[in-house]
């Protein structure tokens, strides 16, 4: 499989949309990322798994980094590709094939960057954290990743999103006593015990701080239950599962301890989590990119990888293009205008 980088951005879309990179099988899709940029002389190229960078070395004073992202879900029964209109449709269309195509025509364009550009595509980002590409990267190559500025292209409908929220998920539990159904009273019902737990849930009231400029939205709720021993037996435990989306002036310790006071009373497990990122739109190089790309920035309402340059020291903002709200869907899709106007507008920040 192979890759022109002299293709319309569109067509080049739908030539990546159609090679199939399910997480954990990026494999083909990074063998032709890597035999794309391997020809071009003044990029230096290297892999490590199938996770491609690309840096040029012109000896600027500053380094942005561009990254995306070459995995998809499951396909859904949405290739290949087929276009309507203005309208590519296809698995990855917006998360976030696209924004690959993108940074692709970029790294080819822009052969003398007005800062050094460091690209990477990288692997399993839909998946579990630790199989992450770019945490890989990280930990096996620092170096590769060392830039002032980071612009990660998740689909944000061609809108700046500054940072992200962080997220955590916890188990709240609640005990009781087993007992044969037919003779409830013996028994104490732990599935009946959850009733406080969700009306706190009910009642609460999350918060929505400005950080550096941008308002983020909190949320606490309830993503799953677990309970019941048989048909004929009173319950002895239920656990309800909750995530908590939180804005990026609190750290994950900070953020654990929020949620044990909400439950205080509660045993409270935490069975995963990760930190947000603030903005980072105050660094020269980002008020560049935001003079350049235009709009007003807005907060990142999810997780994305910017958490990742920001625990490095990287400011960094999700910028691409694809509504985020057609990711994941069967329906996905990308309007062919907007990936044109989201080449031109780095090309006119990074020329």
């Amino acid at each position: 499989m192979w890759l022109d980088l002299t293709q319309d951005v569109g067509e080049l879309t739908a030539r990546i949309v159609d090679i199939e990179s399910v997480s954990g099988d990026e494999r083909a899709l990074a063998d032709a990322v890597e035999g794309a940029l391997r020809p071009l002389a003044h990029l230096t190229v290297r892999r490590d798994g199938d996770a491609i960078v690309a840096s040029t070395y012109a000896g600027r004073a500053e380094r942005v980094v561009i990254a995306g992202h070459l995995d998809t879900v499951p396909i859904a029964g949405n290739l290949p590709s087929r276009v309507e209109g203005d309208l590519l449709y296809g698995c990855g269309t917006a998360d976030m094939k696209s924004g690959v195509a993108v940074a692709l025509k970029l790294a080819a364009a822009v052969t003398s960057p007005r800062v050094d550009v460091t690209y990477v595509f990288y692997d399993c980002e839909e998946v579990e954290a630790e199989r992450n590409g770019l945490g890989r990267l990280s930990r096996n190559h620092p170096e590769w990743l060392v830039a002032d500025f980071a612009v990660l292209m998740e689909p944000t409908d061609g809108v700046i999103e500054g940072g992200c929220q962080g997220t955590l998920r916890a188990e709240v539990r609640t005990g009781g006593k087993r007992a044969h159904s037919a003779r409830s009273w013996f028994g104490v019902n732990a599935i009946h015990g959850i009733q406080p737990i969700l009306e706190t849930l009910n009642s609460y009231e999350p918060r929505r701080p400005i950080v550096d400029g941008l308002e983020f939205r909190e949320g606490l709720s309830a993503v799953g239950v677990r309970g019941g021993v048989a048909g004929n037996v009173i319950p002895d435990e239920c656990v309800v599962t909750v995530n908590y989306r939180f804005a990026p002036d609190r750290d994950l310790g900070d953020a654990q301890e929020h949620v044990r006071k909400i439950f205080d009373g509660f045993d409270v497990v935490f069975t995963d989590g990760s930190p947000g990122a603030r903005p980072g739109l105050t660094h020269p190089a980002a008020s560049a990119f935001t003079a350049a790309v235009g709009g007003t920035p807005r907060a990142k309402y999810g997780w994305t990888d910017v958490s990742r340059f920001s625990a490095v020291g990287v400011p960094a903002v999700n910028y691409g293009p694809g509504d985020p709200n057609f990711a994941h869907q069967r329906d996905e899709h990308v309007r062919l205008s907007q990936i044109a106007e989201c080449e031109q507008a780095m090309l006119a920040w990074l020329a």
